[in-house]
């Protein structure tokens, strides 16, 4: 849990082979980046053993850093339908991880994510990389899977700071 006035949020990029998580706290209009890292799957192992590889590696994350809310990217669907669903089986399991923990979650489309933190819906990775790392001073060099993570954090903080706004004007 965060401070008052603070939430800790978690973002999360779903895959089988390494699912990104990060942590930050947004207060007003600051971010400070907690933790970030990745669960690794075996690759070896069937895709029923990596599912619960990630549901367990997500709730051990979840369990020690207490996040508020979570935000998950969504799936594309690309040329390969047998990638998409095992990607979408990831995707699945990352879902009820943060649900089962309570926690309310959002999700956004990949460009919606690059567009809140680098202002380019089709940015690439090195530009989104570059940006998280500008929004998140201190942040070392990590995973392109845990830096996706916290952009998709990033994206619910901007985004959950103007849902809150746009609410407070209907009133």
């Amino acid at each position: 849990m965060a401070a008052a006035g603070a939430i800790r949020l978690i973002g999360l990029d779903p895959g089988l082979r390494a699912t990104g998580w990060g942590i930050i706290v947004a207060r007003g209009g600051g971010l400070t980046h907690i933790a970030d890292g990745v669960v690794r799957t075996d690759p070896d192992a069937t895709l029923a053993q990596r599912l619960v590889q990630i549901a367990s590696g997500l709730e051990d994350v979840i369990d020690r850093f207490r996040p508020d809310e979570a935000a998950v990217e969504e799936t594309f669907v690309n040329h390969n339908a047998v990638s998409t669903l095992k990607l979408g089986q990831a995707r699945g399991v990352v879902l009820m991880v943060a649900a089962r923990a309570g926690l309310p979650v959002s999700e956004y489309l990949p460009n919606l994510v690059k567009k809140a933190v680098v202002g380019a819906g089709h940015a690439g990775k090195n530009q989104v990389q570059a940006m998280v790392a500008a929004l998140l001073p201190g942040l070392g060099a990590g995973a392109a899977d845990a830096a996706d993570a916290l952009a998709v954090a990033i994206c619910h903080a901007h985004l959950r700071q103007a849902h809150a706004r746009l609410r407070e004007g209907a009133r």
